[in-house]
């Protein structure tokens, strides 16, 4: 099978996976599938589908077994390191995760707490708001574009290209497969360019950003080129921005839906880093992650051949019943709380403490801002890889 072709089959198997359950409800259909597919494979599409927690962690995290690698990327996410193998992988992340350590996010959770109570003041007053779009959103979009060191007057821009990347055909014909193609190749095309700018402007000018430590760091007298540069920056204004955005309102929205939780994390804040964790493995934002079989190996008693094409249903894993307690309930006191949200190995997700530290400081500055909020209206995300809402009304 052809790349484009690959790429294709992948699209239709996750709208074939789609079409069988209610976009911000999967979690019947994940249930199902458990108890009687858990591993399953797509004829039509030749793609596996797993979906027991102890599966889809080896799928993800066996590096020895399965690739994340994707032959012939044209997209500069599919250049990045989440599907690149070692030693290459090694050697990028290496360097890149420079920029992701304790010390740096502690540089910058007092910008992502002012940035956070300015938002909060612009809804404050008011006797109903969208927390998508009035909060989440542009909460997380300000704070990569300072990371990054871009300035914040394009974040709508940030935004589309961002939705876009994510996105997936509307449907399985080859008249829609192609104009999103298309589509998604010019937003590359734009990404590229603005980020080679931002690049060139940072090795002559460097400032306190990602970027200028990515430009300056070396590892083995090595430096990261322009090449390995702009995947990089590209898979972080998304990750950056939609698995945030998507954390927050998911994890508010568990939080409103289950009786006490608010006012139980009004009344103690130091829980919040238990219900951020909770909110990961009940609502994942990245619900389903792609491998690729290395060599022949067998996952629930099914041989998957060298060379197949594997999806990992993480979301469902979070929920298998043989690992979690009264795995359907949001509990912020779980206690172990194993879930895979971020990923398992190599590829587990680098920018986890960003996520979580912008998360603990939007959801517990919110809570304490607004002593009674709950849902008017919700509207779902209509994705197969991105999980979350396009809006999410709050009435005060």
């Amino acid at each position: 099978m052809n790349v484009l072709n690959r790429r294709q089959a992948l699209q239709r198997a996750l709208l074939n996976g789609k079409n069988k359950q209610d976009a911000y409800h999967p979690f019947p259909w994940y249930e199902l599938m458990r108890k009687d597919a858990p591993v399953s494979f797509d004829e039509e599409n030749q793609v596996w589908s797993v979906f027991l927690y102890d599966d889809v962690k080896k799928v993800v995290g066996d590096k020895e077994l399965f690739s994340s690698y994707m032959p012939q990327q044209t997209s500069s996410i599919g250049n990045s390191i989440i599907n690149m193998d070692p030693p290459k992988h090694t050697k990028i992340r290496s360097v890149v995760n420079k920029a992701f350590t304790p010390r740096v996010m502690k540089q910058w959770e007092p910008r992502i707490q002012e940035i956070t109570d300015e938002l909060i003041q612009k809804c404050q007053g008011r006797s109903e708001f969208d927390l998508v779009h009035d909060f989440s959103y542009p909460l997380p979009v300000i704070v990569i574009s300072e990371l990054l060191g871009v300035p914040s007057a394009h974040m709508d821009q940030f935004k589309a290209w961002s939705d876009l990347l994510v996105s997936t055909p509307k449907d399985k014909s080859e008249e829609a497969e192609k104009a999103f193609l298309e589509e998604r190749d010019k937003c590359e095309e734009e990404l590229a360019a603005f980020f080679a700018g931002i690049i060139e402007e940072k090795r002559n000018k460097p400032a306190q950003d990602i970027i200028s430590i990515l430009v300056e760091a070396e590892e083995t007298g090595e430096k990261l080129s322009g090449e390995e540069l702009i995947p990089f920056c590209t898979l972080l204004l998304v990750v950056g921005n939609e698995t945030t955005t998507n954390l927050i309102s998911n994890a508010m929205y568990s939080i409103l839906e289950t009786p006490g939780v608010y006012e139980e994390l009004r009344s103690h804040p130091e829980l919040m880093p238990q219900a951020v964790e909770e909110a990961l493995r009940f609502r994942a934002p990245a619900p389903v992650l792609r491998r690729i079989a290395k060599r022949d190996t067998k996952i629930g008693g099914h041989l998957i051949k060298e060379g197949d094409m594997v999806l990992a249903f993480v979301a469902s894993a979070n929920r298998d019943e043989a690992k979690f307690d009264r795995p359907h309930m949001f509990d912020i006191r779980r206690h172990p709380n194993p879930h895979i949200a971020f990923g398992h190995g190599i590829h587990f997700c680098l920018g986890a403490p960003l996520a979580r530290l912008e998360a603990n400081i939007a959801l517990t500055s919110l809570i304490s801002a607004f002593p009674h909020m709950e849902c008017v209206s919700i509207t779902p995300i209509e994705n197969s890889v991105i999980y979350g809402l396009k809006s999410f009304r709050v009435k005060m």
